[in-house]
C-alpha cells in the first residue's frame, strides 16, 4: 500500500462536499480547528451550494472534488459531510493525477464509497469525523485526527468489556466503513477485496432486519468468511418493527461470525459515536483482543 504524504504545519487542507449539502456558517468550527493546528483551509464551490439535498448537482461535485484530487497545493481532502450522493459522481472521476501523487482523502459514513474506491488503487485513507460534526465529537476524537493527517500513528486502547468479544490477534490489512454503503457497492468494481484483512464495519439509523439482510449480502459475497478479525464500531439509531427482530445489531453479528475463528470486537469507538477515532484504512495493523482490552496498532 501507498502511504500519502503526511501533512506538516502550513499545509493546506481542501473541504468540500460529495453529498448532502452543507453551509459555511456550518464550517467555521472546523475551521477554528485547522488554524489552530497550523493549517491553512481552501473551500469547494460546493460549500454553500444546494441541490435539494445535495450539495449542488452531480457536475459541481463531481468537477469540485477532480478539482481538489488534481490541484498540487492541496495536501489532504476533508470530506465536509455524509449523507448521501458520493456514488452519483464517483465513475465520473478521474484519478490518473491522484495515483502519481496520492494525498490523504478523509471522512467516513457516505465517504467509504471514496475509501473503498481508492483501496483498489493500493492507496491508504483516513476514516475519520468529519468538519459538521467537530462540535459534537470527542477531544480525543479531534486529536485522533490530527494524528492522523500529521502522521503520529496512533495505537489504539480500549476495555474489553463486551460480552461477543472474541479472543485473538491478527496483523492484517485494515478495511471497511459504513455497512449500508459496503452493501450498496456489492458487485460493483469499487467493491472491498476482504480477504486475509481486518474489517471495520458500523451504521446509524438502520432496521435490525436491514442490518441481517446487508450482512448477509456480504458474506454470501464472500466477505465475512476469509477475514482476518472483524471490528464492529457504533451501531447508533438501530430500528425495529412493531413485531421485534428479536437480536441486537451485535447479536446478528455474533451469530454471522460464529462459524469462523478469527479475533471480533464490538462498541469500538469509530463510527457515528462521540468517540469516533480516526482509522489508516489500508494501513497492516495489529489488532489484539483479550479477556481485558482490545488494542490496535498502526
Amino acid at each position: 500500500m501507498i502511504t500519502p504524504p503526511f501533512v506538516k504545519p502550513g499545509a493546506t487542507i481542501g473541504i468540500v462536499s460529495t453529498a448532502r449539502k452543507i453551509s459555511k456558517q456550518e464550517l467555521l468550527p472546523a475551521l477554528e480547528l485547522l488554524d489552530s493546528w497550523g493549517l491553512k483551509a481552501i473551500l469547494g464551490h460546493t460549500i454553500g451550494a444546494e441541490d435539494h439535498q445535495f450539495a449542488g448537482d452531480d457536475g459541481l461535485r463531481t468537477k469540485d472534488f477532480q478539482a481538489m484530487l488534481d490541484n498540487p497545493n492541496i495536501e489532504a481532502i476533508w470530506c465536509a459531510r455524509g449523507g448521501y450522493g458520493t456514488v452519483r459522481m464517483l465513475d465520473k472521476l478521474d484519478f490518473t493525477n491522484f495515483k502519481q501523487n496520492p494525498k490523504w482523502i478523509a471522512g467516513y459514513s457516505d465517504i467509504t464509497v471514496l475509501h473503498s474506491h481508492v483501496h483498489s488503487f493500493g492507496i491508504e485513507t483516513l476514516h475519520a469525523q468529519m468538519p459538521l460534526e467537530i462540535e459534537k465529537r470527542s477531544e480525543a476524537s479531534r486529536e485522533s485526527l490530527r494524528k492522523g493527517l500529521f502522521g503520529e500513528l496512533p495505537h489504539l486502547s480500549t476495555p474489553s468489556i463486551h460480552e461477543f468479544n472474541r479472543i485473538g490477534k491478527a496483523t492484517a490489512p485494515l478495511v471497511g466503513g459504513n455497512l449500508s454503503v459496503l452493501y450498496s457497492l456489492c458487485g460493483s468494481p469499487s467493491s472491498l477485496d476482504t480477504r486475509g484483512k481486518i474489517l471495520f464495519i458500523e451504521d446509524l439509523d438502520e432496521y435490525l432486519y436491514h442490518i441481517d439482510r446487508m450482512l448477509q449480502n456480504l458474506k454470501r459475497n464472500g466477505m465475512i468468511h476469509d477475514l482476518a478479525g472483524l471490528i464492529v464500531g457504533g451501531f447508533t439509531k438501530m430500528h425495529d418493527n412493531s413485531i421485534p427482530f428479536g437480536k441486537s445489531a451485535e447479536a446478528i453479528i455474533n451469530e454471522l461470525v460464529a462459524p469462523f475463528d478469527y479475533p471480533v470486537c464490538y462498541g469500538f469507538p469509530a463510527g457515528h459515536v462521540e468517540d469516533n477515532r480516526a482509522l489508516i484504512f489500508g494501513r497492516k495493523v495489529n489488532l489484539e483482543v483479550s479477556d481485558t482490552s482490545v488494542n490496535l496498532r498502526f
